[in-house]
């Protein structure tokens, strides 16, 4: 399955399911695991963590086509759902992706001062996602040659794109007043490095442990995205397609998704310097990039 996974994220969650959720199984040879066997594994978390036990349910399925597509197990697949195991657990809500906790617009002008004062990668890091409206993996693995300072754009390919399609990114005038801070700085071939190392990037909980400094644990890093959704919606006359282009969601009808990539950029840019604007600390003062510890 690793060729369909987008990032390690994924290989972490498979491992962790298929290795720990399901280590009741492990012993088990492949050909001798039944519908018992894999209720025993999936009940306990039915009720209490119903998505991963889905997932979990979903992980074992897989394992077991391709046991018997290779011919090491024959018969029914045990950890199907439809037809099997639906009537054998009891009913459930429908999943859900869950709820990333945000922080009211309103109040990211007094965030933002609270943050440029923190010191490090992580902070600079938060300050340009909060500016981007992009994804935690898609800010920490941000690479140098995906940036044009003199066009002020940032490009991240396909691969690394959650919907698996490059997205140009239109730079506010701060975030590539930070970038330019760096590029004086840093070199290797990631933007926010390990301070271990510079063959790998900052870690997924980086900016959440700046989060956890300023006394603002309560919200998450992916929040950021509904903050800037909820601020273009309610406070400015761009169209929703414009905001939606800017969070770079999918958009099912190819047509329209090509025609938005070739329209939109120009809107966009002026959508997200306004969104920086806004984001802009008021009547703060704020601890210049020279008195920053680069770490």
């Amino acid at each position: 399955m690793a060729s369909q996974w987008k990032n390690a994220k994924h290989k972490a969650q498979w491992k962790y399911t298929l290795e720990v959720l399901a280590k009741p199984l492990r012993p088990l040879r492949v050909d001798q695991i039944g519908t018992a066997e894999v209720l025993d594994v999936l009940k306990p978390l039915w009720r209490t963590t119903p998505e991963t036990a889905s997932r979990l349910r979903g992980r074992i399925e897989a394992v077991f086509d391709r046991a018997k597509a290779h011919g090491e197990r024959q018969g029914e697949n045990p950890a199907r759902w439809r037809g099997h195991l639906k009537l054998l657990l009891p009913k459930r809500q429908k999943l859900t992706r869950g709820h990333h906790a945000a922080l009211p617009y309103g109040e990211l002008p007094e965030f933002m001062a609270k943050l440029r004062a923190v010191e490090g990668l992580s902070a600079m890091a938060l300050e340009i996602c909060i500016l981007t409206a992009t994804r935690t993996t898609e800010m920490l693995a941000a690479q140098w040659d995906e940036i044009d300072l003199d066009k002020k754009e940032w490009v991240i390919p396909a691969v690394r794109m959650k919907s698996g399609v490059e997205h140009h990114i239109p730079l506010p005038d701060r975030a590539v007043t930070v970038l330019k801070t760096l590029r004086k700085i840093r070199d290797g071939k990631y933007i926010f490095p390990s301070s271990r190392t510079n063959k790998k990037h900052l870690s997924n909980m980086s900016m959440t442990m700046v989060l956890r400094r300023l006394d603002y644990g309560h919200i998450t890093t992916h929040g950021f995205r509904s903050s800037f959704k909820d601020w273009a919606g309610e406070q400015t006359n761009f169209a929703n397609e414009v905001s939606e282009a800017a969070l770079a969601h999918v958009v099912k009808d190819k047509a329209e998704a090509a025609y938005r990539r070739a329209t939109m950029f120009d809107k966009r840019r002026k959508l997200m310097a306004t969104w920086a604007q806004y984001c802009e600390p008021k009547g703060t003062t704020v601890v210049p990039f020279s008195k920053r510890r680069q770490s």
